[in-house]
């Protein structure tokens, strides 16, 4: 069964901790210095946030699955799309070893697929610098995400 993956940039990562364990009523499954993750069966995602120096926001989504065989079917599925897949394998990434296909999105969204082989004790290897995700194909569009106003509304 796959799982949704989404991994998002913090600021503060403690204050995240809190909302995020708040709002899903769980205390991380994974927790370092830089980084947390939950993996959670309602909903079933795996939802990681890491503060390393990139923007705050979204940083990447994606699909985790449990098999070779689900990579396989998926790096088929990815190989129909308009775009450049991006093969990582035995990678060191997020404290986990994963054989990965990367994939943007028109938009500019990295979208990573991934069997997690192992858990390491570091974020990554000595190429991961600030961040596992390849540069995008497609600069990234603006954003619009509601913001709240000094009136009380949003935008």
């Amino acid at each position: 069964m796959k799982r949704l993956h989404v991994h998002v940039a913090v600021d503060d990562l403690a204050a995240s901790i809190k909302f995020y364990s708040t709002m899903f009523a769980a205390e991380p499954t994974v927790t370092k210095g830089d980084y947390a993750k939950w993996m959670l069966d309602d909903p079933r995602v795996n939802f990681a946030i890491s503060a390393r120096g990139a923007a705050a926001g979204l940083n990447h989504l994606g699909v985790q699955v449990e098999n070779a065989d689900e990579l396989a079917e998926m790096n088929a599925r990815l190989q129909k799309l308009d775009a450049e897949v991006v093969e990582e394998m035995g990678t060191a990434c997020c404290y986990a070893k994963s054989d990965k296909y990367w994939a943007t999105d028109p938009t500019g969204i990295a979208w990573e697929t991934y069997h997690t082989l192992d858990s390491i004790p570091v974020f990554g290897g000595p190429s991961a610098g600030g961040c596992c995700v390849p540069e995008p194909a497609v600069e990234k569009a603006a954003c619009c995400t509601p913001v709240q106003s000094a009136a009380g509304g949003c935008c």
